[in-house]
């Protein structure tokens, strides 16, 4: 029966997809109502809803282009369903904002494989995950992946490996501009927030540690049946799946590495884990098989969800 709903890519499935994420936002607002003191407050809240939204589409617009799953809305749901395992970062506007920035990126980095426009698609692909860094530090290891992405697609032009640094001068004139006219504290607080830690003892909750463990045991089920499925893949688009695989590991790597630790910080990893989790879901054969993966994906999530509520 799920199968049946979401194999195929149709306005109905994302309007069903649509519609639940705006339900369950404002099933996690009532449950906490905090910080809504002022307009300006409702406006937050009503941007991270919309950064949610254009998120989500992006996602699927990226998977799409690409070609880098079958014509279903698999990619889109289990986009919803890993946030609804962390549904804190509904209102971490912050981790909204980098992980947005870091799907412009990706979505640049993944069309490479056309090889048009490449000096253009690096430099943005670069530029983006400069600004994302300004609301999370660590986002700034996703320009390895840009490296990774020439390595596969624009190795032999030299000149690809500098546009990185090119973006980088560019983006530090602007941000030392601002500085220096409006703000003088912004350069100081960027420098100040690349702490490191190591430790995974921030959780709050009982119902926080089933959230990671569970998300954990999905990233081990969903991964590796995925690295040995990628030399079965199209040559064309082998690539595209590498860098699929290496944004799953920098997103973990970002949480490993990132102080002030939280769950929301697995933002980064969503969509990587969203396609593999559908090409994992696509690649079996039994349609009985395809059920019970989406049934315990979407149990999981809700149960995750309602019992951090």
């Amino acid at each position: 029966m799920i199968t049946s709903i979401f194999k195929k890519s149709t306005p109905i499935n994302y309007s069903l997809i649509g519609i639940l994420t705006i339900i369950l936002y404002f099933v996690y607002q009532f449950h906490n109502p905090t910080g809504i003191n002022s307009w300006n407050d409702i406006a937050k809240k009503a941007g991270a809803l919309v950064l949610i939204f254009a998120s989500l589409l992006l996602a699927n617009f990226i998977v799409k282009k690409n070609a880098l799953t079958r014509d279903s809305s698999y990619t889109a749901l289990y986009y919803l369903l890993f946030l609804l395992f962390f549904p804190k970062i509904m209102s971490s506007m912050n981790l909204l904002l980098a992980n947005f920035f870091i799907l412009l990126s990706l979505r640049r980095l993944i069309s490479l494989q056309t090889l048009k426009f490449t000096k253009e698609k690096i430099f943005d692909a670069s530029l983006w995950i400069f600004v994302a860094s300004l609301f999370h530090y660590w986002a700034l290891i996703f320009i390895v992946l840009v490296y990774i992405s020439i390595i596969f697609n624009a190795s032999r032009d030299y000149r690809n490996w500098l546009i990185p640094f090119v973006a980088l001068f560019g983006f530090a004139v602007v941000f030392l501009f601002y500085d220096l006219l409006f703000d003088k504290s912004v350069v100081t607080n960027f420098l100040q927030s690349n702490a490191v830690s190591y430790k995974i003892d921030y959780f709050t909750s009982q119902s926080q540690n089933i959230a990671f463990s569970i998300f954990a045991v999905f990233l081990v089920f969903f991964v590796f049946p995925y690295l040995f499925s990628i030399p079965n893949k199209p040559l064309n688009l082998q690539a595209s799946y590498k860098k699929v695989f290496f944004a799953t590991l920098i997103s973990v790597v970002i949480f490993l590495i990132s102080a002030n630790k939280s769950n929301e910080i697995l933002v980064f990893s969503f969509l990587p884990m969203a396609i593999i989790a559908t090409n994992t879901v696509e690649h079996f054969q039994s349609k009985f098989q395809q059920e019970l993966i989406l049934l315990i994906s979407i149990s999981c999530g809700f149960f995750c969800f309602f019992s951090q509520l």
